[in-house]
């Protein structure tokens, strides 16, 4: 029991734990394997509202705050982090709306998920991936239309999303200053995927690419002006990142848990390797970098609930959690030795996930260019 927890947080923690063990865990293993994801696999997820907890309740949803948020996805990245990305993804693109758009846009995408459904944000490109401002996917004014044209790539929820936010030039001569952002739904004539990429983890999260032929949407899917796309993409990812760090967090917990359980049980020379100094070392590293990566989740989600503009704390959040994540992990394998690197034991799985974790959301390194832009403002203003 958390002594800092209200009532009402223990209780939906404790509920999204017993569901995490009674509707994620089982057949996890085949699933990683099968490298599936279908939208019936989160069925059991819709009928719990998990796909609806950060909207506003005027919208439908559960209004939680964000550090509640980020307690639940740290539950849900002990599981899975497959499942925990699919679901957190939706909220990706809804904050965006929330961000820049319209009443009237915020129903529309809360109305295409509210009965069992997943929001996808789509701004990546084969030839676009850090360096964001160089999509090339078209979006052409066409009367009171907009068409867009163009392909996306590495599209998270891109074959199973009801509603997708993607992001296209309006002005393709202005760079970063003429990108736009569109609501766009699944149904649209043109819009297209592909096949669910083959990945080295996230196995049960879907990754797709998409393909835009022609297809149109009424002007009003334009979520704030045309240009202002970017700012948006940007301002919403100062919160994504963080989430991303969230359920790493889960995944440091579940390895240091599994790690634990695992060096009470093997023994060697007669006694648990638990109680030699150097697994001991290995442990203790591991559950102080948890502790650590922990709190500075919540305190940045504690920022983002204030208000409080998170551009340069989302970045080192996701930047240090992230790249502990891969440490814990492996600290992990090595408590077990060689069976942690079998298929055996879950932590084998934690390892292929963990590592895409440094890239997606912005890579680890554009994450110290983000930072070090803000600390050079912060200082400047002080000479």
């Amino acid at each position: 029991m958390n002594p800092f927890l209200t009532d009402e947080q223990q209780l939906l923690l404790d509920s999204v734990r017993e569901f995490a063990e009674n509707e994620i865990a089982p057949g996890l293993a085949q699933r990683d394997r099968d490298s599936q994801c279908e939208i019936e696999d989160f069925a059991p997820a819709f009928e719990l509202g998990l796909h609806l907890l950060e909207l506003p309740e005027e919208y439908g949803g559960s209004g939680i705050d964000y550090r509640t948020g980020a307690m639940v996805f740290e539950e849900l990245g002990k599981a899975d982090a497959g499942y925990a990305i699919t679901l957190v993804s939706t909220f990706v693109a809804f904050r965006n709306v929330l961000l820049a758009g319209t009443k009237e846009q915020a129903r529309l995408f809360a109305d295409a998920i509210a009965d069992g459904g997943l929001g996808c944000f789509a701004i990546t490109e084969p030839g676009a991936g850090s360096d964001a401002a160089g999509i090339t996917t078209t979006a052409v004014r066409d009367g009171d239309e907009y068409v867009l044209n163009g392909q996306k790539c590495w599209i998270t929820n891109g074959g199973i999303a009801d509603i997708y936010l993607i992001s296209a030039k309006t002005d393709p001569d202005a760079g970063h200053r003429g990108i736009s952002t569109f609501l766009v739904e699944a149904d649209r004539e043109g819009l297209t995927h592909g096949n669910h990429e083959d990945k080295m983890g996230l196995r049960t999260s879907n990754t797709c690419d998409l393909r835009l032929n022609g297809v149109r949407v009424p002007a009003d899917h334009l979520v704030g002006e045309e240009g202002d796309g970017f700012r948006i993409a940007m301002s919403g990812l100062d919160v994504s990142r963080p989430f991303m760090a969230t359920i790493a967090v889960g995944m440091m917990q579940r390895a240091l848990d599994e790690a634990s359980v695992y060096a009470l049980q093997r023994k060697q020379f007669g006694k648990p390797i638990f109680d030699f100094q150097l697994v001991q070392d290995l442990l203790a590293r591991m559950s102080a970098k948890t502790v650590a990566c922990r709190a500075l989740v919540q305190h940045t989600m504690a920022l983002v609930d204030a208000g409080a503009n998170v551009q340069k704390e989302g970045a080192i959040t996701k930047q240090f959690v992230t790249d502990a994540l891969q440490e814990v992990v492996s600290d992990a394998i090595q408590v077990m030795g060689g069976n942690g690197y079998t298929k055996q034991y879950p932590v084998e799985k934690i390892m292929r996930d963990a590592k895409v974790f440094q890239i997606m959301e912005g890579t680890n390194q554009i994450q110290s260019i983000v930072i070090a832009k803000q600390l050079r403002k912060e200082y400047a203003r002080s000479l």
